[in-house]
Parts: structure tokens; sequence; C-alpha cells
């Protein structure tokens, strides 16, 4: 669905959906689409149509059963309506089996780094900071030992006073490009700086526990909330296709979508 500007359509846009009785105009989806980030303008609009037409079908089943416009009458009419089966036991058994992948305790790293400063968009800061990072590098190679020492004299980062500890971390607890690179690191000093947009880092893994599968006693309750969060995203897409279905929807299909 190709879109134009909203300040250059005409004051009585030609509608391009039609929801039951009610029309959606270009103008409608254009005002709607900064609501809904997308990789790209056409899948942005897409999503904003999307959204209107879920909007409008709920409004008017709600209206139909003589319920208050807003969000709450939204509310109680999903309240009253999705029909949203639970999952016995066995079937989250089922699941976990299947899914074993998505139920373990992830990699923990227990570090060590110092931090040598330097903006992303200062070269010779960065050209620098390089050099004497690969100088306090060879000091660590020959004495380990003074690993303490040096960050407590060049390191930027607060974990300076503790020696550079940053204790133990998982996934997603540091800068990402330093996360990335952590996670793939075996135990020992690292034998090269590794950048990031703060400057440069000098790290040691001191340990490393690798990933592992968790019982299911342990996981139960996520299990039961995975298949209660796809048993509901199941059963909300169908009580819109049957409103689509009920209501009639021009110019735009959720069966096709997908969404």
């Amino acid at each position: 669905m190709e879109m134009i500007a909203v300040e250059n359509l005409p004051d009585n846009p030609t509608p391009v959906i039609r929801v039951g009785d009610t029309r959606l105009s270009e103008a409608d989806i254009a005002r709607e689409t900064p609501f809904h980030p997308a990789p790209s303008l056409a899948e942005a609009q897409r999503c904003a149509a999307r959204a209107l037409v879920v909007r409008e079908l709920l409004a008017q089943r709600a209206a139909m059963l003589g319920l208050a416009p807003g969000d709450e009458a939204v509310a109680s009419l999903l309240e009253r309506e999705l029909q949203v089966p639970q999952a016995d036991e066995d079937a989250c058994r089922r699941y976990f089996d299947s899914h074993r992948e998505r139920f373990c305790a992830p990699a923990r790293l227990r570090v060590r780094h110092i931090l040598l400063p330097a903006a992303p968009e200062d070269a010779r800061a960065r050209d620098g900071q390089y050099r004497l990072a690969e100088r306090v590098l060879g000091e660590l190679v020959q004495h380990p030992e003074r690993f303490t020492e040096l960050a407590l004299r060049h390191s930027a980062c607060p974990s300076r006073d503790q020696g550079g500890e940053l204790g133990w971390l998982t996934a997603g607890q540091t800068v990402a490009e330093l996360d990335q690179a952590l996670l793939r690191l075996p135990p020992g000093l690292h034998d090269r700086p590794l950048a990031s947009r703060y400057g440069w880092h000098l790290v040691c893994i001191d340990e490393r526990v690798e990933r592992r599968p968790l019982p299911y006693a342990q996981v139960a309750e996520r299990v039961r909330h995975s298949l209660r969060e796809a048993s509901t995203r199941h059963a909300l897409r169908q009580y819109l296709l049957a409103l689509e279905s009920e209501f009639g929807v021009e110019g735009f299909s959720l069966e096709e979508d997908g969404g």
C-alpha cells in the first residue's frame, strides 16, 4: 500500500479500507503510521492499517453488545467473548519436552576488565588508547598478578575500585558490542583489546559456567505462561477473523496479513 504524507492529502480523501459501514482513508492510515515503527515505511503502513481494522472491528462488536465506547469496552468485550483454553499438565510437559532449548540457565562469566576510554568519533584518542592498551596487556601477560594495580591506575570504569571486577555476567548485562565478544571468549586473559563505544577493554575471564538445561520443576510456571500466551494469540486471531467475516472488511485482509 503506497501512502502519501498527511499534509498532501485532499480534504476529503478517498477511502482505501472499509470495515462494516466505516471507511478508513489514506489520511487515517498516515496518522496512525508513526505509532508503528518498522524497518520500512510500507511495513509501518501495513501495521497501521491492521491496527485500525482491528480497532474498528472490536469497536463495532462492542457497540453491537451495547458497551460504552472506549478502552474499557474493548477490555470487557474480550473478557466476555475471548475463549482461551487452559493447558493441562500433560500439555505443559509435552511443550517442555519439545522446547527444552527455551528453558535453560544462561551461560555465566566472572569477568575483570580495564577500560581505556575513547569516544567513537575521536580517531586520534582511540589510536592512542589502543597503543596504551597493548602496552598494559603486555604487562599483564608478564605479570598477571598486577591486574588490580593496573586497573586502579588506568581504568575509567567504576569497577577499578574493585580491581576491575565486574562479577558474574550473563548475556545483555554489558554494552552490546562487548557483550557479544565476551560470550565467545574462553577463560583467561584475552590476547587483544576489545573495542566498544566507550573505548578499549582489556578482559580477563576468571570463570565460565556454560548454558545448561533446567528441570521441568524449576520452569513449570514459565511453561504454563508460554502456553497461555500462545493460546491467547491464537484465540484472538480466530476471534478477529470471525469478526472480519461478520462485519465485512474491504481493502485489507487479516487472514492474508497473518498478524
